[in-house]
């Protein structure tokens, strides 16, 4: 399964199952998936480029011109704008030029729609590092990773690709201090003859008292969507799902699932 790519830098908008009216932005290269993880359920395929390795991103000014002729073309339309996210082909902060291209993006968005969001779609791999952080901290919708409670599990479902461990994620979670959305896709199956599953009692456990830690203003939890590079990979039922949200309302962290 070679996944589902986005060929443009600006995609949509679409209807998002979490973000409402949303206009993509694809920060990633055009021809394939390039991000830090791995992960088992990508709807984007494998993770084919080695750590280090040169690619070709979109340049800054290229996003900024797309995304501004688009954000003026719907705005003489007054088409309906909730979010602009940044997601695409992987993993948007491996851009060398984020820090700046979401300045671009917050000065664009109050010129054009002042009352949309800018949310960013990460899996806080390269949130240590400063200037990444510092630009997280300036979107509305600040939404990262965490599917795992333990090492073993983050390993098998994330499948890091580059020199990092959960602890690591942990660490770059706890300096946004709560100003975070946390979103977790739970799944189960197996891969290569290794059974994988963050539903069981242990790794629910240890995932929420992550969560209970971090204290983020809202928790994201949904199942896979789409078809998924590894085989053998199990859509996680809504009741599953709701269980699981229950705990961490429990906590008094607000949650939504969505199917």
């Amino acid at each position: 399964m070679n996944g589902f790519l986005f060929e443009r830098i600006i995609f949509g908008p679409v209807r998002s199952r979490r973000l409402g009216i949303s206009l993509g932005v694809n920060l990633l290269p055009l021809d394939k998936k390039h991000c830090t993880f791995n992960c088992l359920y990508c709807e984007c395929g494998w993770t084919m480029t080695r750590p280090g390795e040169a690619q070709d991103f979109p340049k800054r000014e290229d996003i900024r011109m797309a995304l501004e002729e688009r954000l003026v073309s719907m705005r003489r339309r007054r088409s309906l704008l909730d979010t602009i996210t940044f997601a695409g082909n992987g993993e948007p902060t491996l851009h060398p030029c984020f820090p700046g291209i979401i300045e671009d993006t917050i000065s664009l968005r109050n010129e054009t729609y002042p009352q949309a969001r800018i949310a960013v779609l990460s899996n806080a791999s390269l949130a240590g590092n400063r200037d990444i952080a510092g630009a997280l901290m300036k979107v509305e919708q600040n939404i990262l990773k965490l599917d795992a409670g333990t090492e073993d599990t983050f390993q098998k479902i994330n499948n890091p690709r580059i020199d990092i461990r959960l602890q690591d994620v942990i660490e770059n979670l706890k300096q946004f201090r709560g100003r975070m959305i946390i979103q977790s896709l739970f799944v189960r199956g197996s891969y290569k003859g290794v059974a994988f599953d963050n539903t069981t009692e242990e790794e629910v456990g240890a995932w929420l008292k992550h969560i209970e830690m971090l204290e983020p203003e809202l928790v994201m939890i949904y199942p896979i969507a789409r078809a998924t590079p590894a085989e053998n990979v199990e859509k996680v039922p809504m009741e599953t799902l709701q269980e699981i949200a229950d705990k961490v309302e429990s906590l008094g962290i607000a949650t939504e699932v969505y199917p």
